[in-house]
């Protein structure tokens, strides 16, 4: 007899319908992942039946458990559950999956269908998002909940993953599990899927370290479960395992957990064929016999079962309504957290949220870098909310929040620990760094910044185009933009970075020109609600004068008239970043040999593909055909503004090491040479 609280034989038959559903899906499609659905139903169910708390009725409570399926191949494990606990899909949903237009796509996307945390499917996300979700948990805590006894505050919920095999071997995994140790992360639980099977047959053709040691070694409490003698999960001993992960408030928890993938399939299960391929009508019609189902029956899921898994409908929403209360008695208790809490949930911002961002003067050169890092700390100022860090580069991103804290556990020894902190140290974990970031953008209240050197936003590239993907305002500072980093050499200068950055999709990509531009992008994407990356240089650059150069309000557009030509405009010299003083320089030497110059400083090209006709042709006249771009990267993306007549000043080629003067002088980025490559286009 089980030993599990509350369980009963219906529980056990509606994990064997929920096994035929992923076979029945896939099989009707004809693609998909059906054998880990198979494998994982008792797994998903007794989660979402005894342990997560949720309620369907309100997939965005913010008292919620989160539940992320890392292994997002297997997307009827999820929308399974999510049928059974009554968020919205029903048998329909099911037998549409994996086509146009349904709610359960290949791949679970969030936003998309009610109750998926995230967007998964590229292996190892799901698990370092979630590490990003449970240290947003602990800092919205220290927001609105600080003295409570940990596990007993309204703010206090647990992130619980599914993960694979697949998902322990990418580094992302590695980098985040290693960082959730140091943070002590205990509301964080994954449940590893270890069935050894994967594309290519046994993992251990490439995976056979000891995974259980290397998560201890993390600082993670490891359990085992093994699977029962006849290859089925050990849900007994399982749901021990979820308890006591739950109990845990000190580490994270990896559940080590032994299945068969597709069992009981008589012939599919434990092979790799099961992982990605639909298992055959033969094979489906044997495997409902050992389930005890009619095999002549498919999508079958009788009525007095479905009304008996939806009873965690009524858990939940007994769960919420007493969470509920508890809120009513903290708001009256907490006037001024709950009203900050109203204030972010609303996505709104306080009405002086810029009144200290600074004015730069004219006169004095400084680096975007470090004109960021004074308006990050005039918003920290206005903004509790916000916090960020750096992937062990804070004093050259300038990412630091003065005096904000380290955000550390209250177990660590280092100097200034704060488990509420404001300064994230990602440590050496670029990769992992993006995906932090996804996760806290996911949690939804606070606003975080990660930064690192433009060259190795590389490393980061998955998890910002996830962060486009999901359309979370994820927040990526990238400096040192250019060979004008100077003499660390080409494996630090990016040249594709920026093309290929605003190649992604729903991404906006900024490239401030002064210190001033800089401060009005970071109001723009405070503002905003979309991903956002922002280039920023390393070297000084001069501030512009705004009483005699283009209001920096047009940065919002996107580009703008930064200087005028003397009449109506010959030529347009149109620049980013650091090159847009150069553009400056090289305008006026035109204009000495008569020949009338405009200066276009172009900050975000999302931005300004965005306006209207009328403003981009106020900007860029299509009468003027002559057009230079200047910008230290490839010329990709440039044909667009410049057209057929015009021409790019840009790097096709590594950099060097070697001074930043000297670089640009070598490479081309001189008045002399825009100044001879405009008089060329105007031929």
């Amino acid at each position: 007899m089980s030993v599990i609280a509350n369980w009963s034989p219906e529980d056990d038959s509606v994990i064997s319908y929920a096994r035929a559903l992923a076979m029945d899906a896939v099989q009707k499609v004809g693609n998909g992942h059906p054998g880990t659905a198979m494998s994982l139903a008792p797994v998903a169910y007794l989660l979402f039946q005894k342990h997560l708390v949720h309620d369907p009725r309100d997939p965005q409570w913010i008292g919620r458990d989160r539940f992320i399926l890392s292994c997002g191949h297997s997307s009827m494990t999820l929308y399974t559950q999510l049928f059974l606990s009554g968020y919205g899909l029903e048998l329909k949903d099911l037998q549409e999956f994996r086509t146009w237009g349904s709610l359960t796509p290949g791949h679970p996307e969030y936003g998309h269908t009610a109750g998926v945390e995230m967007t998964t499917g590229p292996l190892g996300q799901g698990v370092s998002t979630a590490v990003g979700m449970a240290m947003a948990a602990r800092f919205e805590r220290g927001l609105f909940d600080p003295e409570t006894t940990d596990g007993s505050s309204l703010f206090d919920h647990k992130v619980w993953v599914i993960c694979s095999d697949g998902d322990l071997q990418e580094g992302v995994s590695s980098e985040a599990a290693s960082l959730a140790g140091t943070q002590s992360l205990g509301g964080l639980n994954v449940i590893y899927d270890d069935n050894r099977i994967s594309i290519e047959g046994d993992t251990h053709v490439a995976f056979t370290e000891d995974v259980s040691a290397r998560y201890r070694a993390y600082g993670w409490e490891v359990i085992e479960v093994s699977a029962l003698p006849n290859g089925d999960v050990d849900l007994v001993n399982l749901d021990k395992a979820m308890s006591t992960a739950g109990r845990n408030l000190k580490q994270p928890t990896l559940i080590r957990l032994k299945t068969v993938i597709a069992w009981p399939a008589p012939n599919a299960k434990g092979t790799s064929k099961s992982h990605g391929s639909a298992l055959g009508g033969e094979e489906i019609a044997a495997t409902k016999k050992k389930l005890g189902l009619n095999p002549e029956e498919h999508f079958a899921f009788p009525d007095k079962l479905l009304s008996h898994a939806r009873l965690v409908k009524e858990r939940g929403a007994a769960a919420h309504d007493s969470w509920n209360k508890r809120f009513e008695t903290w708001k009256k208790s907490e006037p001024e957290r709950a009203k900050l809490l109203s204030r972010i949930v609303a996505h709104e911002l306080p009405a002086d949220w810029d009144a200290l961002v600074p004015h730069f003067e004219a006169g004095k050169d400084v680096a975007t870098r470090k004109a960021s890092g004074d308006v990050i700390n005039a918003l920290a100022k206005k903004l509790p909310e916000m916090w960020g860090g750096s992937a062990d580069l804070a004093e050259s991103n300038n990412t630091t929040i003065e005096d904000g804290g380290s955000f550390l556990p209250s177990s660590s020894a280092m100097k200034g620990a704060n488990p509420y902190g404001r300064i994230i140290h990602f440590g050496i974990r670029e990769h992992a760094m993006g995906s932090i970031l996804n996760g806290i953008a996911l949690s939804g209240l606070t606003k975080s910044f990660g930064g690192t050197f433009a060259v190795f936003s590389d490393y980061m590239r998955p998890a910002v185009r996830l962060a486009a993907l999901m359309k979370l305002p994820s927040i990526f500072v990238w400096t040192h933009d250019s060979i004008g980093l100077g003499e660390d050499g080409p494996t630090h200068q990016p040249i594709e970075h920026f093309a290929a950055l605003r190649a992604i999709p729903d991404f906006d990509v900024i490239r401030p020109a002064d210190a001033n531009e800089v401060a009005a992008a970071w109001k723009i994407i405070i503002k905003g609600r979309k991903a956002s990356g922002i280039l920023l240089s390393r070297q000084n650059l001069p501030v512009f004068d705004r009483t005699k150069f283009g209001s920096v309000d047009g940065v919002a557009r996107g580009a703008y008239i930064l200087k005028e030509a003397s009449k109506s405009p010959q030529v347009i010299l149109m620049a980013t970043g650091s090159e847009v003083s150069l553009a400056v320089e090289s305008a006026q030497a035109l204009e000495e040999s008569g020949i009338a110059t405009r200066v276009v400083s172009i900050p975000c090209f999302e931005w300004f593909n965005q306006q209207n006709q009328k403003y981009k042709d106020e900007v860029l006249p299509p009468s003027v055909k002559a057009r230079v771009s200047i910008e230290a990267g490839i010329s990709q993306g440039w044909r667009e503004y410049v057209g057929d007549s015009g021409a790019c000043v840009s790097l096709e080629h590594y950099g060097a090491s070697a001074g930043a003067n000297v670089l640009f002088k070598e490479f081309g980025f001189t008045v002399d040479n825009v100044v001879a490559t405009a008089k060329k286009v105007l031929k």
